[in-house]
């Protein structure tokens, strides 16, 4: 067998013998933290909806030496996720982190959001990390007494116009996040929320208007988007010891953009002596 092809960051035997699922693991952030984790040496089963992204990202891990293994499955549906859980458990006789990637919304007015749209957002966002969260405690985190569950939900958190039906979602998760941490310590299970920003993905340069994909990065204090790969190095040092007592917090990483409120020092605004205090912002 090839070697795996090494991180970036990170030891190559740091997640040795763990069993990770990442739902969401055929596409951008998703199979980021995928590939990420398999190159750690963790084995990771891959959810998701589509099976053909899902076959993609085990031939990345194989052909780089890693192990990954896929389970076509709808977050929503009770009984699939079941029977996923049943079958990692079956498999592996255990789970040691579960990442809830899996979610979607859609750029809408408010006004224009109908319940029907607005209802379908919270299932999948909120119902199915429920559904997830709760079948990997119920068999296997609570019977092991040990389990870490990693739940992506969005920043920032002060009011995204256009996202009212995601943003309350995100907001439930990052609560139960919280609450569950609280309630499931008693069997070592640590629950964490990771809270993205604008991350250049492909979703965002496909799905949304050509303003907003042009214009995003001028919104972020640190002056660019963050990359998939520095989010999967987060899921990977949350999955390792070192995140062992992270729990019941949510971690908001998106540069700065959770705390904007326009370009600092202000256009125009200069010092005592009349100099400028920055140049003009690019981009």
């Amino acid at each position: 067998m090839a070697d795996r092809s090494p991180s970036k960051i990170f030891a190559p035997d740091l997640l040795e013998g763990q069993v990770c699922l990442v739902s969401g693991a055929g596409t951008g952030l998703g199979l980021a933290t995928a590939l990420e984790l398999a190159s750690l040496g963790a084995v990771v089963v891959g959810c998701g909806r589509r099976p053909e992204p899902l076959e993609e990202m085990v031939a990345a891990v194989s052909e780089a030496g890693g192990k990954a293994e896929t389970f076509a499955a709808d977050i929503r549906d009770e009984e699939a996720v079941e029977t996923l859980m049943d079958g990692v458990i079956e498999r592996h006789g255990k789970l040691d982190l579960l990442v809830n990637n899996a979610g979607g919304q859609f750029l809408s007015p408010a006004e224009a959001i109908s319940p029907k749209g607005f209802r379908t957002v919270i299932e999948l966002n909120v119902m199915g990390t429920w559904l997830m969260t709760h079948a990997a405690a119920t068999k296997a985190f609570i019977p092991q007494e040990s389990g870490k569950v990693i739940s992506v939900t969005l920043s920032p958190h002060n009011g995204m116009p256009g996202m009212v039906h995601s943003g309350a979602a995100r907001a439930a998760v990052e609560n139960m996040m919280r609450t569950l941490s609280i309630e499931w310590s008693r069997f070592g299970i640590r629950l964490v929320a990771v809270a993205p920003g604008q991350f250049d993905t492909e979703t965002l340069r496909t799905k949304y208007p050509q303003e907003v994909v042009d214009n995003v990065a001028g919104t972020i204090p640190l002056g660019r988007m963050g990359t998939e790969e520095e989010m999967a190095w987060l899921m990977a040092y949350l999955a390792s010891p070192a995140g062992d007592f992270y729990s019941g917090c949510v971690i908001t990483m998106d540069g700065a953009r959770d705390n904007w409120f326009g370009s600092w020092p202000p256009r125009g605004a200069s010092d005592e002596g009349g100099e400028p205090l920055a140049e003009e912002r690019k981009g």
